[in-house]
């Protein structure tokens, strides 16, 4: 389970504070794919880089199963199990998909048959990739399968995906989202996305949204999604008016 207790986060720009979360209280239960929404510049991304450790709150607490990680590192926070996908994921030259598995799979010699089947789970043809370099060759949609992949191998109970959608074509989105579901119903990790894709929405089984660097929201998608539908038709009709684009029917 994992608990955010009064979560803040505040830099220093020039003279002024800015305080980028305020406070964030949520309980994620085990096994849950949960879908963090909300307009840009919220807090969402920051949200997410404070339960990996990649920023440091400046105030609250984290539990995970129990366990305080607050001030716990990226590399501790790892070791128990919780992963992180980049929006935009790294490329390693030089270093083959299998190594980088290997790797995640805590530096363990992994035979080419179990390789393939972390990339098979992934919908990529593994006898294709299993020795490709992750370099420049590699697509969008390619890295991010191949970072799944990874997180696959290391078993987490706990991943994190950043925008997972962003830079990839369509195709890749709908093989994305299959494999979301396939790790969902397998009932073994908590996923939790930050996504305004609606396909990747439609997958949760909560929704929270974050805006202002609070939780604006937070409930079951049957009880969400009313509420995103319209917010979503309100701004549009609003931006519509505000540019001039809007005519009321005569």
């Amino acid at each position: 389970m994992l608990e955010l207790k009064g979560i803040q986060y505040r830099v220093d720009e020039a003279d002024n504070q800015i305080d980028i979360l305020r406070g964030i209280d949520l309980t994620i239960k085990p096994h849950r794919f949960v879908v963090i929404t909300g307009p840009n510049g919220g807090g969402k991304t920051t949200l997410a880089k404070t339960i990996m450790g990649l920023a440091t709150p400046t105030g609250g607490q984290i539990l995970w199963n129990g366990t305080d990680i607050t001030t716990l590192n990226i590399a501790e926070r790892a070791k128990l199990g919780i992963s992180y996908g980049f929006q935009q994921p790294p490329r390693f030259k030089g270093m083959k998909v299998r190594d980088i598995l290997e790797i995640a799979a805590g530096n363990r010699n992994l035979s080419r048959n179990v390789c393939c089947q972390y990339l098979t789970q992934v919908g990529l043809c593994a006898a294709d990739y299993v020795d490709r370099e992750m370099d420049a060759s590699l697509s969008g949609g390619e890295i991010k399968r191949i970072e799944i992949a990874t997180i696959l191998a290391r078993s987490s109970g706990l991943m994190i995906f950043d925008e997972p959608e962003a830079g990839i074509d369509l195709w890749s989105f709908a093989k994305l989202t299959e494999t979301f579901q396939t790790i969902h119903d397998q009932k073994q990790s908590t996923i939790l996305v930050i996504s305004h894709q609606e396909r990747i929405i439609n997958l949760a089984d909560e929704i929270i949204v974050i805006s202002g660097g609070r939780v604006a929201r937070h409930g079951t998608k049957e009880e969400m999604m009313p509420y995103i539908l319209g917010d979503t038709v309100m701004d549009c009709h609003r931006n519509s008016v505000a540019c001039g684009c809007f005519r009321p029917a005569k």
